[in-house]
């Protein structure tokens, strides 16, 4: 079914996009450190942290890309943790002090990517959603 197969690039894409940025934080955190406001080795450590933290997340969105209807708690489960991502850094966000642009910056950067993903699964949801078959009437 058509469906099927769209919501599993949707999944996919989110999950894509998840494992790459996972991967990005944990072989080169020197790159994103700074984003976070962070030095030395203990900010490498900590971004290497966020990326592991980025790959243990993704078990669920894994689950439901293979099989989007039969493992649907995954699918709504992955819609929670991404809806859950994107309310707790719309909140950090909103709680930093004045003086922090680079910071504020970066949160923005994963408001805005969690954002598309959290529609993405939106729509694999709906997309996958069971369609109740019309019972023929009758007469």
């Amino acid at each position: 079914m058509i469906s099927i197969w769209i919501g599993r690039a949707l999944i996919g894409a989110v999950f894509i996009m998840n494992v790459q940025s996972a991967i990005t934080f944990l072989w080169q955190p020197e790159n994103y450190a700074a984003g976070f406001q962070l030095s030395g080795v203990e900010g490498l450590a900590a971004v290497r942290g966020i990326g592991l933290l980025f790959l243990m997340w993704n078990v669920p969105y894994f689950v439901a890309l293979l099989e989007p209807v039969k493992n649907r708690v995954s699918l709504y489960e992955a819609l929670a943790m991404q809806s859950i991502g994107v309310l707790g850094e719309t909140l950090i966000y909103l709680s930093l002090p004045g003086g922090y642009a680079t910071l504020q910056n970066s949160i923005a950067r994963f408001i805005v990517f969690d954002s598309l993903g959290l529609t993405m699964l939106l729509l694999a949801v709906w997309v996958t959603r069971p369609i109740p078959v019309l019972a023929e009437v009758s007469n």
